[in-house]
């Protein structure tokens, strides 16, 4: 029997009838058409279906969606303003720490929510952070100099935005 739920993806009020055995990944890309979360695994290891759930970085694969019905999510797809990339995804692009892009929303994702709580961080803790997302085409180093390139460019943006400018 399908339930009813209500999502806030990127912004945007969703409403669904879905088996109550339906992972948040599948109802995210499968009804809301939002491809950006990739089930990979499918058993919370390697982080490529990572979304943001009330504020905290989850594996969508391993949440119901039913558990998810009133809850705000973030998708990649909700990152940039318009055409205007997220520091994160400009980084990302500037530094080659893209390769084949599977892992990239995960990781923007969880670098995201890292910085929010931790903005001037160092590399081990970047590194520490990043942990959760699997990458298997790169040795780390780029997707740590994005996160950090990020970072800085993030607390400069905080430093224009709170003496008046943009």
């Amino acid at each position: 029997m399908k339930k009813r739920i209500e999502l806030t993806i990127n912004g945007e009020h969703y409403e669904f009838n879905v088996e109550p055995w339906r992972t948040l990944v599948e109802v995210i890309r499968e009804e809301a058409g939002l491809t950006g979360a990739k089930e990979s695994c499918g058993t919370g290891e390697c982080g490529n279906c990572l979304v943001i759930l009330d504020g905290k970085p989850v594996n969508s694969c391993l949440v119901l969606a039913v558990d998810a019905n009133g809850k705000d999510i973030l998708t990649i797809e909700g990152v940039a303003e318009g055409e205007k990339l997220h520091p994160l995804q400009k980084a990302f692009v500037d530094h080659g720490a893209i390769q084949c892009g599977f892992c990239t929303p995960g990781m923007i994702l969880a670098a995201k929510s890292f910085l929010e709580k931790n903005p001037k961080p160092t590399r081990m803790e970047t590194k520490e952070a990043m942990e959760g997302v699997l990458c298997r085409c790169t040795g780390y180093v780029r997707i740590l100099d994005a996160v950090l390139a990020a970072s800085q460019e993030m607390m400069q943006e905080n430093k224009t935005a709170t003496k008046g400018g943009k």
